[in-house]
């Protein structure tokens, strides 16, 4: 079933983005997933509700030190895409979303279980396009490993969060 498929039967799809954590940082900080050095497409995939994670190679592009962990979960809040001016005359595509307070997750502790790491040896394949969907499973091992309740923090559709479950930005938008 395709990203578009499950869009329209209502179905949430889980991401996980690649860029480096000094642009995590930012991105946690504005409330926002930006892709692909700012492109658009990746986002038109996404939908409100849908589980997004960053993974992080490095802490710098592109000579940073390794950071080979996931840095960042949230959920995309956004209904719409928009540009925002990042400086010298560059504009980048951004969808509105929140995020969880986490721990860094090392990606190596758990490519045996990921099932969309295809190649153990060359794991790095999987990621090198910068963005991907993954089966829910991998999204909650994933979540586990950064110190979540996937279950609380992903309920099904139509279930509410208790206030003091929800990320501290959605809470406080909430009051």
């Amino acid at each position: 079933m395709t990203a578009r498929n499950d869009a329209r039967n209502g179905a949430r799809s889980y991401w996980i983005g690649v860029t480096s954590s000094d642009h995590v940082a930012l991105a946690v900080a504005g409330g926002f997933v930006e892709l692909n050095h700012g492109k658009a497409g990746p986002l038109e995939r996404m939908r409100a509700g849908d589980g997004f994670a960053y993974y992080s190679p490095r802490s710098a592009y592109p000579d940073g030190e390794r950071v080979q962990a996931f840095t960042a979960l949230g959920r995309v809040t956004g209904e719409r895409i928009f540009q925002a001016d990042t400086g010298g005359g560059f504009f980048s595509f951004r969808r509105q979303a929140v995020f969880l307070r986490t721990s860094n997750a090392p990606i190596k502790p758990l490519l045996d279980a990921l099932t969309f790491v295809r190649s153990k040896t060359h794991w790095g394949a999987a990621l090198r396009f910068g963005f991907l969907r993954v089966p829910e499973e991998d999204f909650a091992r994933i979540a586990a490993a950064m110190r979540r309740d996937f279950a609380a923090d992903f309920p099904a559709a139509g279930a509410v969060l208790a206030a003091g479950d929800r990320p501290a930005a959605e809470a406080a938008a909430a009051a």
